[in-house]
């Protein structure tokens, strides 16, 4: 069974490049799930995809903001030596745009399936309760349910780290 890693830590903290570490001991086959669907309106959002493709081998297959996470990486071929899912928190923000129905069910849906699958699987996530609590009934759902995803992916994780101004610290 594939072993599940969870890195999580403050946005700009290297979380994302700590997984690239990682997976580059797995072989060449890493897919990299990327949660964020490109808007080509929003050219700061577009230079920030680039510099994230950059930092990547270029053999490694790129999974583009898959609609069904599920079946996109159930249904990988060749099978793959790894797979980065980056980042949690973005899938969140696109799945709450249709509805925040579910989502937990199918997150943990989502997990068994890692855990099940022939490859390592580490799953790239921002921590967002370390600040105010917010006053728009939206964003404290989303912190909410960000939390709550954070604490399943963690408990159900082989090994979680914590990654701050790019040094990682293993949790579990």
């Amino acid at each position: 069974m594939g072993r599940l890693y969870f890195v999580t830590g403050p946005v700009r903290s290297g979380k994302s490049r700590f997984a690239l570490e990682l997976a580059r001991a797995w072989g060449e086959e890493v897919v990299y799930a990327a949660t964020y669907r490109v808007d080509p309106e929003d050219s700061e959002m577009l230079d920030r995809v680039r510099r994230h493709r950059e930092d990547r081998p270029t053999h490694w297959r790129t999974l583009e903001a898959p609609g069904d996470m599920g079946a996109a990486t159930a249904q990988l071929e060749p099978p793959p030596s790894g797979l980065i899912l980056d980042c949690l928190t973005v899938w969140l923000g696109g799945r709450m745009e249709a509805s925040d129905e579910g989502i937990l069910e199918g997150w943990q849906r989502l997990l068994a399936q890692f855990k099940q699958s022939p490859w390592p699987t580490v799953i790239v996530g921002n921590e967002v309760g370390w600040s105010l609590v917010p006053a728009e009934p939206e964003l404290r759902r989303f912190r909410d349910l960000a939390g709550w995803l954070a604490q399943a992916t963690a408990r159900e994780a082989d090994e979680a780290w914590l990654v701050v101004a790019g040094c990682p610290v293993k949790l579990k």
